[in-house]
């Protein structure tokens, strides 16, 4: 009867999967077993049973917003985690040198599943795609960046994606920031756990003295946005107009706004405070190596740890 059971169970899952990831294609490396599955938009990414990403706006604003808000031309970037190439191919509208940083060797090799002119991307001489862990690609360069985008896997209570979001490797990037340039870092959980949301934005506020927070277009993340000069928010209409025509319709290209304005509105509109962040949990330490709270979650709410 168990043996029925358990077999009922197999072939029901292996239906789901097959039915799930009808079109797809598979990678195996040293690191994960990675899939690119969808057809048109609605494409994903999984990484070891875990869905990383889809094609989706906000990995566009991981790069135009920091962009917009230099008060200059910015010179180069850098991109930590690849993802679908999202937010790389958006880095390289702006005509700019741009490295993006990938643990799993097989994430990038599936960039033309989810962009029909990955090729194309990837082939210019200003696209630089490593393999590598991204903190310790940092470690071992002496490089400058005008702007740095981190966008940790999810979900945020994933081993090791503390430290991603520690004040140690805020640490790492200000010495890789140029003196007026901006680091983005992507929180995939704006109405999620309110301790890891306090201890990633003390993190950042230990580090950088300038720190804002924009919750996404639809809601379900936070942008962090830090820099050691102040960050001057201008208008939506500003900050589109500081777009070269091949970034603005690449912002505008999936929407929801038709044009750059109107997607950078739907952004600055959400701004969050900081203090009100750090408030939705005051007790609980700055996010660091040796206290990943985002990690704790589960301890945390058993024993009520910090409240």
């Amino acid at each position: 009867m168990f043996a029925s059971a358990a077999a009922i169970l197999i072939v029901g899952f292996t239906h789901d999967y097959e039915s799930r990831f009808a079109k797809r294609e598979v990678r195996r490396d040293y690191t994960a077993t990675v899939i690119a599955t969808g057809t048109c938009f609605d494409r994903d990414l999984v990484v070891n049973g875990i869905g990383m990403t889809s094609l989706t706006p906000i990995t566009k604003y991981m790069a135009h917003l920091p962009l917009a808000l230099m008060s200059r031309p910015a010179h180069n970037s850098l991109v930590i985690c690849f993802g679908m190439g999202t937010t790389f191919r958006s880095m390289l509208s702006w005509g700019i040198p741009s490295v993006a940083v990938d643990l799993v060797p097989s994430v990038p090799k599936l960039f033309g599943y989810f962009h029909a002119d990955a090729d194309k991307v990837a082939g210019s001489p200003l696209a630089h795609i490593v393999i590598d862990d991204g903190r310790r690609f940092l470690d071992g360069s002496h490089q400058l960046y005008d702007v740095i985008v981190v966008d940790p896997p999810p979900p945020p209570e994933a081993t090791g994606s503390s430290l991603l979001y520690s004040r140690e490797f805020y640490r790492v990037m200000k010495e890789h920031l140029s003196a007026d340039g901006v680091v983005q870092v992507w929180y995939p959980a704006a109405d999620g756990d309110p301790a890891t949301v306090a201890s990633i934005a003390k993190a950042a506020q230990e580090v950088f003295p300038y720190v804002r927070a924009f919750r996404s277009f639809n809601g379900s993340g936070i942008h962090f946005l830090a820099s050691m000069q102040r960050l001057q928010v201008p208008s939506a209409a500003i900050l589109a107009s500081r777009l070269p025509s091949a970034a603005a319709a690449d912002l505008s290209e999936w929407g929801p706004g038709g044009t750059a304005e109107a997607q950078f509105q739907a952004v600055l509109s959400q701004e969050l405070s900081l203090s009100t962040l750090i408030a939705g949990d005051r007790r609980v330490p700055a996010l660091s190596d040796d206290e990943p709270i985002n990690e704790y979650y589960l301890l945390r709410n058993w024993f009520h740890a910090y409240r």
